[in-house]
C-alpha cells in the first residue's frame, strides 16, 4: 500500500496555489495588504533556484513568506495579519522571473486565473498554543489560500506536473489551509488541509484509480550548501500514511530519495526526521474573508 501513496506528498512541492485564516484570525480581520512593489522587494532576495519550475514552487512561496514576515516583525508591525492579492502576487512574479503572461508557469497562472487570496498571520500567539516536543520554531506563519465563494466559481482546480516522476495531476481545493514553521535550518508545511493529487503516468496510474487522490499533510524541507533540496513528507489515505525522501535540484529535477556518496544530503534527510509537535490555535476559513475581498476589491 505504501507504493500507493509514496510520491502523493509531493503534491505539495510540486504545487504552489496560495492558501488561509485562523479562528481568531476570522474574528478579527484587522489586516494590511502587501502591495506589488513589496512583493517584488521580498521576492527578489529570494534566489538560488529557479522558481518557474513547479517542483520548487513551495520553496519560492515559503521563502517569500518567510522574508515578509521577517521584514514585517523587524519594522515592529507584526500586529496585524497581512493580505496578498492575486494580481499582486502575479505581477511581482512576472517581475521576479521576467515572463509575460504566456510564458507563466501554469501553477502561477492557474492561481491568478482563479483569483486565489493569500492570508498570512506570523503572530506566534494565533498559530501555537504549546510546543508539545521539539524545540520552538523562530519563525511561524498561518497561511491559508482561497477564492471566493461565488455561484459560478469553482470549488477546485487540477494542473498536470510534468517535471515529476512520475507525471502529477495536482489539485487545488478552494480554500487551502496550513502552518509554515521555520527552525532555523529547516522548514515545514504542517497541519495542510485542501491539497490533493495523484500520479498520471506509469503503474501507480491504475492503484490510484482505485484508492483516489491522497492528501498531502506534511512537508519538510532542508536546503544543502549547494542549493539541493532534501525533501520528506507525509501523505495519507484515510487511514493509510506513508512517509518518503526526495531530493530537488535547483533547476527542477527531482529524484526520490537522496544520491549516493551524499553524506551532506543524509545529514539532511536525518535532520528532517527530528521530532517536533505542535499543539495550534484552531485555523478556519470564514465567509466574513469573501466580504473582506469584496471591500478590498472595491476600495482599489
Amino acid at each position: 500500500m505504501s507504493i500507493r501513496l509514496r510520491w502523493i506528498f509531493r503534491v505539495f512541492v510540486l504545487s504552489c496555489a496560495f492558501g488561509w485564516p485562523s479562528e481568531s484570525g476570522a474574528e478579527d480581520l484587522n489586516f494590511r495588504r502587501v502591495i506589488e512593489a513589496e512583493l517584488i522587494a521580498a521576492m527578489n532576495q529570494v534566489n538560488g533556484f529557479d522558481p518557474t519550475a513547479t517542483t520548487n514552487g513551495a520553496r519560492f512561496q515559503a521563502e517569500v513568506i518567510f522574508v515578509l514576515a521577517n521584514t514585517v516583525a523587524d519594522s515592529g508591525r507584526l500586529d496585524q495579519a497581512m493580505v496578498i492579492t492575486p494580481d499582486d502576487w502575479y505581477r511581482a512574479f512576472l517581475a521576479k522571473t521576467n515572463l509575460v503572461p504566456e510564458t507563466a508557469p501554469p501553477y502561477v497562472k492557474l492561481a491568478h486565473e482563479n483569483q486565489q487570496y493569500m492570508w498570512l498571520d506570523a503572530r506566534l500567539d494565533r498559530v501555537i498554543d504549546t510546543v508539545k516536543e521539539g524545540e520552538r520554531p523562530v519563525r511561524v506563519v498561518n497561511v491559508i489560500f482561497w477564492w471566493p465563494k461565488e455561484p459560478k466559481a469553482h470549488s477546485e482546480y487540477s494542473y498536470q506536473d510534468t517535471l515529476s516522476t512520475p507525471h502529477l495531476n495536482v489539485t487545488n481545493h478552494r480554500v487551502i489551509r496550513y502552518r509554515l514553521l521555520d527552525f532555523g535550518d529547516r522548514f515545514f508545511f504542517d497541519d495542510i488541509d485542501g491539497l490533493t493529487g495523484r500520479p498520471t503516468t506509469g503503474l501507480l496510474v491504475f492503484l490510484f484509480g482505485l484508492i483516489g487522490d491522497g492528501r498531502v499533510v506534511v512537508t519538510g524541507i532542508a536546503i544543502s550548501k549547494d542549493g539541493l533540496q532534501v525533501v520528506r513528507g507525509t501523505a495519507k489515505k484515510a487511514f493509510i500514511g506513508v512517509t518518503t525522501t526526495a531530493t530537488i535540484s535547483p533547476d527542477g529535477r527531482s529524484e526520490k530519495d537522496v544520491p549516493e556518496g551524499r553524506l551532506d544530503l543524509v545529514a539532511l534527510e536525518t535532520l528532517l526526521q527530528t521530532p517536533f509537535e505542535m499543539a495550534y490555535k484552531p485555523l478556519k476559513w470564514s465567509v466574513e474573508m469573501d466580504r473582506l475581498i469584496k471591500d478590498l476589491n472595491r476600495n482599489n
